[in-house]
């Protein structure tokens, strides 16, 4: 059996179809966040619970500071656009954060059998993990 080392062009350019994918990855999750974050902040409360049932389970304050919580980490999965020193390690930590939130979330929807959200989740899920699996590597 022989293995092949790749050429160094050949891995600079695996790295950055791989970088840029990450940061397509990133920044569908971060638009994604932002947007459900702002409609937590924004919604009055009878509009979500029509548009999801779950806000009508939890009191209203925690709908808002979980909207604050999304916009924040959503922000923090573009921290390295800044500065990749600093911003890395905020964006590990913004993708770990996100992970439990969508696997939380995820077990609530499947739990209650809401097919739609949970397939959401999971989606979030798939598009999360590498992101935090790959950057925490770098």
């Amino acid at each position: 059996m022989t293995s092949q080392t790749l050429s160094p062009v050949r891995s600079r350019l695996n790295a950055s179809y791989r970088n840029l994918t990450l940061w397509t990855l990133q920044g569908w999750i971060a638009m994604f966040f932002v947007a459900a974050g702002y409609a937590k902040l924004t919604e009055p409360l009878d509009n979500l619970i029509d548009l999801m049932r779950w806000p009508a389970f939890a009191p209203g304050n925690f709908v808002r500071g979980l909207g604050v919580a999304e916009i924040a980490l959503a922000v923090l999965m573009l921290a390295p656009a800044v500065s990749w020193k600093h911003g890395r390690p905020l964006l590990v930590v913004a993708a770990s954060g996100l992970l439990v939130l969508e696997l939380s979330m995820l077990v609530f929807h499947a739990s209650g059998l809401d097919a739609g959200p949970a397939i959401t989740n999971a989606i979030l899920i798939a598009m999360t993990a590498p992101v935090l699996w790959m950057r925490a590597r770098e």
